[in-house]
Parts: C-alpha cells; sequence; structure tokens
C-alpha cells in the first residue's frame, strides 16, 4: 500500500515543476544586499560541516526521515531481448528534511532557497533493484535547499537493470519492467519512502519529456508501493512499472513479409514439371532461405522464454510445409523414373529379341525373291514401332493429378495454420 502523505509535507507543485514565482519584497531593502553566502554563513553550512554530510539529519532519531521520490520516463534507450536488459533515461527528484536547515527569508532580502555542492549535506542512500550496471555519467554536483528545511535533488541517469522479457508475441508484444527503488541499509523507522504523483500524472508529464523511443512505444507508467523483509530488515519500496510497445513495422516488412513470400513461391513452384531436377533444386533452395531466417531468429529472441514464441511457430509451420512439399516433389520423381527405367529395360529387351529373329528371316530371305524381302521388312518395321508406342505407367500418368490433390491439400493447410498464427498474435491472451 502507499504511504499517506502527513498533512505538514509539501506537494510537488511546491517545490519543482513549476516556473519560480517572483521574489517576494520584504519592506525596504534598497540599503541591504544579501548574498547566497549570507545564508551558509548564518547556517554554518561550509565543506568542512562534517557534521551535515556524515549523520541523518534529524534532531529526534525516533522520528523517521521522509522522502518524497519521482521517478519520470526521459528516454527509452533500448531493450535487449536477448540479454534480457532494459535501458532506459530517467529523471529521479528527491526531496526530503533536514532539521539542521531553516531560515527567515525576510532576514536575508527574501532568499528561500539556496544551492551548494552535493558532498557537503548528508542523502538517502536509495538504489535501483534492477540496476546492473552504475550510470558512467556524473551526477548533479548540487542541490537546493529551501529555507524550511526541505532538500531537493534532481538527477538524470541512463539506468542498465534487468527486465523478463515476454516474447510470445514477438514482434506485437508489450513488455513491461520495474525499476524497484529501496534504501540500502535503512529500515523503515529510519527512512519512509512516499510519492506524490500518482500513475497517471507520471504518464501524463513522461510523455511530455519523452524525446526519443526508437523501437519501442511508452505506453503508461503504473506507481505501486510496498513493505519488504530483505534479511529480516522491513524496507519501503517503491516500484515503477514501466510498460511499452514494440514498433512492428520494421520486422514485417524485413521478416514476416519475405517468409510468407517464401511459401507464395514453394506454391508456385507445382507449376515446374517434374521432369529434369529443376523443381527439387527450387524447392531445396527456398527451403533453405527459411532456415537463414530461422537463424537471424535465433540471434534476436532469448532461450528462457517460458513460452515458444509465436514467431517461431510461424517459421518452423512453414518450414515443415516447405519440406512436406519437397518430400512429395522427391517421392514422385522417384517413383516416376523408376517405372520409367523399367519400361527401358523391358524394351531393349524386347528390340534385342525382335533383332535376332530379324537376322534368321534375313538369312532365310535370300532364298526369296527381292519382292518378298521387301514384303519382310516392312513387316518388321510395324512390329517395331508397336512396341515403340506402348502406353506410359501409372505413375507416370497420374502424377499430374497427385500434384493437383497434394497442391489442394498444401494450400488448405498453409490456410488453416497462418489463421492459427494471427489469432494468437493479435486476439488470443498470452
Amino acid at each position: 500500500m502507499a504511504h499517506a502523505v502527513p498533512d505538514d509535507q509539501f506537494m510537488p507543485q511546491d517545490w519543482v515543476f513549476r516556473p519560480p514565482s517572483p521574489l517576494p519584497v520584504y519592506g525596504d531593502t534598497s540599503e541591504k544586499v544579501c548574498s547566497y553566502q549570507d545564508v551558509l554563513d548564518y547556517l554554518k553550512l561550509t565543506k568542512s560541516s562534517e557534521l551535515f554530510s556524515m549523520t541523518r539529519p534529524v534532531k529526534d532519531f525516533t522520528n523517521p526521515t521522509v522522502v518524497a521520490l519521482e521517478v519520470l520516463l526521459y528516454a527509452i534507450l533500448d531493450v535487449k531481448e536477448i540479454d534480457q536488459t532494459f535501458v532506459p533515461y530517467v529523471w529521479i527528484i528527491l526531496v526530503w528534511q533536514n532539521d539542521y536547515i531553516s531560515w527567515n527569508p525576510r532576514d536575508f532580502c527574501g532568499i528561500e532557497n539556496v544551492s551548494i555542492p552535493t558532498e557537503i549535506l548528508w542523502k538517502p542512500d536509495l538504489t535501483i533493484e534492477e540496476m546492473t550496471q552504475k550510470d558512467t555519467a556524473p551526477p548533479s554536483p548540487h542541490l537546493i535547499i529551501m529555507s524550511n528545511g526541505k532538500v531537493l535533488v534532481q538527477n538524470d541517469q541512463v539506468l542498465v537493470s534487468t527486465c523478463r522479457m515476454q516474447v510470445y508475441k514477438f514482434p506485437f508484444d508489450l513488455q513491461s519492467c520495474n525499476l524497484s527503488v529501496k534504501s540500502v541499509v535503512h529500515s523503515v523507522n529510519e527512512i519512509r519512502l512516499i510519492h506524490h504523483l500518482n500513475s497517471s500524472v507520471s504518464t501524463k508529464w513522461s510523455r511530455q519529456l519523452m524525446r526519443t523511443q526508437y523501437e519501442w512505444l511508452f505506453v503508461n507508467m503504473t506507481i505501486t508501493s510496498k513493505t519488504v523483509f530483505p534479511f529480516g530488515v522491513e524496507q519501503d519500496v517503491i516500484i515503477y512499472t514501466i510498460f511499452m510497445k514494440r514498433r512492428a513495422k520494421l520486422y514485417i516488412v524485413n521478416f514476416l513479409l519475405p517468409i510468407l513470400f517464401l511459401l507464395c513461391l514453394d506454391l508456385a513452384s507445382f507449376l515446374i514439371p517434374n521432369k529434369g531436377g529443376e523443381k527439387l533444386s527450387f524447392k531445396v533452395t527456398v527451403l533453405l532461405a527459411v532456415t537463414v531466417m530461422q537463424l537471424i531468429l535465433n540471434d534476436i529472441l532469448p532461450s528462457s522464454s517460458d513460452k515458444t514464441p509465436l514467431i517461431e511457430v510461424y517459421c518452423f509451420g512453414i518450414f515443415a510445409l516447405m519440406m512436406l512439399s519437397l518430400l512429395e516433389t522427391i517421392v514422385l520423381m522417384y517413383l516416376v523414373e523408376k517405372e520409367s527405367a523399367c519400361q527401358s529395360g523391358e524394351t531393349d529387351m524386347g528390340r534385342s529379341g525382335l533383332g535376332s529373329e530379324l537376322t534368321e528371316e534375313q538369312h532365310a530371305s535370300e532364298k526369296f525373291s527381292d519382292d518378298l524381302k521387301e514384303l519382310v521388312k516392312m513387316v518388321t518395321l510395324v512390329l517395331v514401332n508397336m512396341k515403340e508406342d506402348e502406353k506410359p505407367g501409372y505413375w507416370t500418368r497420374n502424377s499430374q493429378t497427385i500434384n493437383t490433390i497434394y497442391f489442394i491439400l498444401y494450400v488448405i493447410a498453409a490456410g488453416l495454420f497462418l489463421g492459427y498464427i494471427h489469432y494468437c498474435w493479435f486476439y488470443a491472451e498470452d
């Protein structure tokens, strides 16, 4: 549950997110000249003031320091699915009460806030649990102290954090990544974390601040608070969950459509005659192209996904359809060639037997007249032609019918498969 904000606490519009108002004029200030150093001297606040930087700034140690935290998304720099990392550029704002710092602005020409180096004062030891790499950019060198004792720190960071990717509907997926902020060592008795901005306001302001989103489209941000017990210590945690949607157009053009076109080419290969090896080599080439696309996909998606991504099912299904088509072509060509070889063997045997008969007839025909020889030659030619005009075999006669039936089944199976994939991508639950 989110922690209630005490009545005496500030509201965001009181300290940030709006232009500063003109300084009030307190009486006649024409003769008095003030400087920020006057305020620091009054507070005895210098770089040598170790008291301010070493201890939690409360006069009663039983009172926890209430830290107001706001995180706004400035840009989505990168999302690496294979490494399951999320790289956002965020704006982090912290405000807390320092019991040792306060002054009356009337005594200092209306000065209400002063900026000082960050190393002078104590700062809450907050960390992001999902962060795997520290920001290499230097933090903000200054913080702002206010006359009522509030301390304001604004800092922008590039975070490299872990995020478990759900790639079941890749590339039409919606990802959610958490940024969990908590103290490193302080318990709830020492530091209480609160937030003033609700989810809708944080989402609205993040969209206004958003400068670039690259491949991802920012959807919204939700904020939840809870108490955890790591190592037996009760601590406050504020979780910022960032929802983002992938821009799928690039993957549709460069991946999904080319594989669909390869499927169409495989369907068109049924128009190629079975004679020769052109049809077989064409189908093998198309099948190898799909294999290359699968290898590219393997370098994009993580191997630890809970479910098999639909895009892998899409590629494997099309690969299976093409493989079955290739097997049908191989089997049919084998049967036709085997049948043709058998017929060629029988024809050769018939011709050899007919040749021996002709030789005997020619020897006998020498005894007859020339007219009778011519008659025998004509009969011989008729017999040879009758042998050569035999009907084609069963597989040769029915190969076209088999191709047509398989083509119809192929189209039906491909249509049902693509319809199922489309339903799972856009309508089914994860």
